[in-house]
Formats: structure tokens, C-alpha cells, sequence
């Protein structure tokens, strides 16, 4: 029977990739991509000949039948994204979802994903942790910022180098500035580089350091005051 593979994908380093992956990206009938340029280097370096298809935030939803459909006529499919693990702040979600649904089996090969060496390194509690992704850019975002400030566990988030000092701002006005963190940018690429220390220390190095990259940023949990 047919399934829909999802393949994680390297997220700096062409090396950061599984021999499953590779295998897998050479024998199914389609890839998905979020970006065809993007996959098509990585698939030119490994010399995978495959046809590749663009499935992205803005034709997912249009998608999502139509491709469960050749999946059930028979076509195995593998959905990746141009970095990472699909449906990890990446599209995905809509597709598995639908694929759920109909009961078509849906495999996720275990590969790159950049939070889990930002946490490990960070330095920080990793026990329990919550993931939050990209914080919304504008409605809800210090409502969900507030929500957050009691949170006992290390709190995960993704930003872009132009709002990360905003970000960093906001979180030292919500969470205090003493607030432990980790900021953690370009992993596992030439220039990968983590900061340590609170909210106010950070902030002034990145104020002295114009921030270049993909950052994850990993704010230590709320501790109560035991007095």
C-alpha cells in the first residue's frame, strides 16, 4: 500500500542527513517541496533524479486532496521542506492531517530538526520543555507572551534576524530581564554560534552584534520565589 513519507531534511550541513532519507527521496514517485530550488540542490548533491512538485503555505490547502488521492491510486509521495522536519513550523500539517483522515499510512523518518541541539546546548533545564515556534508577528502576541510568563518549563521559539532584538525586548519586559536564555543562530552551519546568559546580557550583545541567521531562542523557566 502507498504512503505518504515525511523526510527531514538537512538544516545547514549538506552532510546532516540520513542514508534512509536518501534511499527514500530515490524511490518514491513524487517529492513535495516547499522550495523546488532549495530541494533540487540537495537532491543534485546526493544525485537523486526525482520529480519534484511545490507544496507551500500558499497552494497547501488546494493540494491536500488532490495528493491523497494519487496516494491512494497507488503513488508513493514524500513531502519535505527546505529545511528540517516538515509540519514543524513548516507546512506539513494540512497534508498529514488529511491523510489521517482518509486512513492513509503516513511514515515520518526521524532526522534534523533545529530546536533539539539548540535545547541541548543551551545549557538550560531540558527534562520538560515547551516548543512555541514563531510568535505571532503582531494580534495575540503579548496576550500569548503573558501566558507564558509562569511557564515552569524551558520555553522554545524560532525568530528571524529582524525582529529578534524586538523579540529579546519583549520577553525582558514580560519575563524580567534577569531571566536566563539561550540564543542559538546557524546551526550546525560555518558561522553557528550560541549566547548564553540572561535577557539583559544578551540583549546587549546582539545590540553590539547586528544579528545575522536563523535563530533559536531558548528562555529558561519561571522560577517561583521560595521566600
Amino acid at each position: 500500500m502507498a504512503k505518504l513519507f515525511i523526510v527531514p531534511t538537512p538544516i545547514g550541513n549538506l552532510e546532516d542527513i540520513t542514508f534512509r532519507a536518501i534511499r527514500v527521496l530515490k524511490e518514491v514517485d513524487l517529492i513535495l517541496a516547499e522550495d523546488t530550488r532549495t530541494t533540487g540542490i540537495l537532491l543534485k548533491h546526493y544525485n537523486i533524479e526525482n520529480r519534484l512538485q511545490s507544496h507551500h503555505k500558499f497552494n497547501e490547502h488546494q493540494q491536500v486532496i488532490k495528493i491523497a488521492q494519487r496516494i491512494n491510486a497507488g503513488e508513493n509521495i514524500a513531502l519535505v521542506s527546505d529545511a528540517g522536519t516538515p509540519a514543524i513550523s513548516d507546512p506539513g500539517f494540512l497534508l498529514v492531517r488529511e491523510c489521517v483522515r482518509q486512513e492513509i499510512e503516513v511514515e515520518c523518518l526521524p532526522g534534523a530538526t533545529a530546536f533539539v541541539p539548540a535545547l541541548v546546548v543551551s545549557g538550560l533545564p531540558n527534562d520538560k520543555f515547551c516548543f512555541e515556534g514563531f510568535l505571532p508577528p503582531k494580534k495575540g502576541r503579548l496576550t500569548r507572551l503573558q501566558a507564558l510568563s509562569t511557564e515552569e518549563r524551558s520555553i522554545i521559539f524560532y525568530e528571524s534576524p529582524f525582529r529578534l532584538l524586538k523579540t529579546l525586548s519583549q520577553f525582558a519586559e514580560i519575563f524580567g530581564e534577569k531571566r536566563k536564555v539561550s540564543v542559538s543562530r546557524e546551526i550546525s552551519k560555518r558561522f553557528e554560534e550560541t549566547q548564553r546568559g540572561t535577557l539583559n546580557e544578551v540583549i546587549s550583545h546582539f545590540t553590539n552584534n547586528k544579528p545575522k541567521g536563523e535563530f533559536v531562542i531558548i528562555v529558561g523557566g519561571f522560577i517561583q520565589n521560595k521566600d
